[in-house]
């Protein structure tokens, strides 16, 4: 077994555990109203502005360098999407939960420095956008009555999933890390896993 299939074998009950979150549950069943979706838009800006700080850093890196992509950015997604749902003011409006903050104070703690750590949760935030993405979006927009505006964090132009994930599975597969590190890794993938599921479970406060 490749290294990239370890990965997901791993991580396959945390994935399992995050999409059966009460927040994603109401979230794809309608059950929101759009301010509830919009929430989510607001903690996730907060995770990829740091961790698209990161990847800035990182770029240069012989290890971790090749995993940082310009398609995968979602910053301008994600701005585009609250300047949409909430306005040209939405940053007076924004602000971090407390799970959203311990989740970026983590990114500042490894990712800027430490490549293996960055790539598990690159690989964590980004593999999942790009394997759910598009079911998620067709959802939100027929839930929520939004068709495009509002929804392109979930839209990759420019870019060919399978394609992507393949090339994605042979870096992983190929990074020059001992056992040790590899071990190191998946920790930081599950903490990884664990802060999403704790910035879902603190969304799903306003689920009923």
């Amino acid at each position: 077994m490749g290294f990239a299939s370890r990965v997901r074998e791993v991580t396959r009950s945390d994935h399992a555990a995050a999409e059966g979150m009460a927040y994603f549950d109401a979230l794809l069943s309608g059950r929101l109203d759009r301010a509830g979706y919009t929430a989510l838009t607001v903690q996730l800006f907060f995770v990829y502005e740091t961790l698209e700080e990161a990847a800035t850093e990182m770029r240069a890196d012989p290890v971790a360098g090749p995993f940082v992509a310009d398609e995968l950015a979602r910053l301008p997604a994600l701005v585009a999407d609250l300047t949409y749902l909430i306005g040209t003011d939405w940053p007076a409006h924004a602000a971090a939960s407390a799970p959203t903050s311990e989740y970026r104070a983590r990114l500042r703690d490894v990712a800027f420095t430490w490549p293996a750590g960055f790539v598990a949760h690159h690989y964590t935030r980004y593999l999942g956008d790009l394997s759910g993405g598009q079911m998620m979006r067709r959802t939100i927009q027929r839930e929520y009555g939004l068709d495009g505006p509002g929804t392109r964090f979930y839209e990759f132009p420019g870019l060919e999933p399978r394609a992507f994930k393949q090339n994605y599975r042979h870096l992983l597969d190929t990074a020059p890390w001992d056992a040790v590190e590899q071990e190191r890794f998946l920790d930081e993938v599950a903490l990884a896993y664990r802060l999403n599921t704790a910035m879902l479970d603190d969304l799903g406060k306003v689920v009923a």
